[in-house]
């Protein structure tokens, strides 16, 4: 499986109405840098299947919406799953933080 692989079955593992960030991914898999799986993450947003939007900053802050077709579309998935944003910024971004290493096993990833 390849590092693009990998951070994109992380990504699809967050749960609906959690967030997850570039940095705890890249920690999880125990390879690479956050901004590395930013990079990957780049290369999916015409992905249906891989919920790009739920990862953020190490702050909460939406630093990957220009990514996306539109400035504001990232925002407004998050809003869709129940995820408050105030000035790109998620609310309650402790309560809303998922870990990969709470519902995944790294040996299926090769870490």
């Amino acid at each position: 499986m390849s590092y693009h692989q990998k951070v994109y079955q992380v990504t699809k593992a967050i749960p609906k109405g959690r967030v997850t960030t570039y940095g705890a991914i890249a920690d999880f898999l125990a390879l690479g840098s956050a901004r590395m799986v930013g990079w990957a993450l780049n290369q999916c947003h015409m992905m249906t299947d891989v919920p790009a939007h739920r990862v953020v900053n190490r702050k909460g802050e939406l630093s990957g919406r220009l990514q996306f077709p539109t400035p504001t579309m990232m925002e407004e998935r998050l809003e869709r799953e129940g995820i408050e944003i105030i000035k790109n910024k998620v609310v309650s971004f402790d309560d809303l933080f998922w870990h990969p290493g709470e519902d995944l096993d790294q040996k299926l990833f090769g870490a």
